[in-house]
C-alpha cells in the first residue's frame, strides 16, 4: 500500500524557516497531485501547497510568496520550504496524494477531501 511518511517539523521563532520532507513508499504510478496540508487544534484541515505531475503548483493565499513545494521524484521525495514563517503557520502538516486523479480534475488542489492518501503528519510550531 502506498505509505506517505513526514519529517523536518520543529519549533522556530517568528521569521525563521524549516524544510518539511514527505518520502512516499509503495507507488504504482505517478500521483497527479502531491499536496501539503495543515490543521491546527479546532480547525478544519487547511490546503497550503500543492503540485501536479506537469509541474503546475497551487498555494494558499496565506503562505503565497512564503512557501514552495517541489518533488524529487528520483527520491520519492515531496518538500516544503517555509520561510518567514509567522504563528498562525502553527499547525500538524500533512502530506497527501491524489491518485485517482479527483483533485487534478476538478482543479481542486487544495481540497483534503480530494486526495486518497494521508501522511501521519509533522507538527511545525511557530512563536512569536
Amino acid at each position: 500500500q502506498v505509505q506517505l511518511v513526514e519529517s523536518g517539523g520543529g519549533s522556530v521563532q517568528s521569521g525563521g524557516s524549516l524544510r518539511l520532507s514527505c518520502t512516499a513508499s509503495g507507488y504504482m504510478h505517478t500521483a497527479f497531485v502531491m499536496g501539503w496540508f495543515r490543521q491546527a487544534p479546532g480547525e478544519e484541515r487547511e490546503g497550503v501547497a500543492a503540485i501536479d505531475n506537469d509541474g503546475a503548483t497551487r498555494f494558499a493565499d496565506s503562505v503565497k510568496g512564503r512557501f514552495t513545494i517541489s518533488q524529487d521524484n528520483a527520491k520519492n521525495t515531496l518538500y516544503l520550504e517555509m520561510s518567514s514563517l509567522k504563528p498562525e503557520d502553527t499547525a500538524m502538516y500533512y502530506c497527501a496524494a491524489d491518485f485517482a486523479g479527483n483533485a487534478y480534475y476538478n482543479d481542486a488542489y487544495l481540497d483534503a477531501s480530494k486526495f486518497e492518501y494521508w501522511g501521519q503528519g509533522t507538527q511545525v510550531t511557530v512563536s512569536s
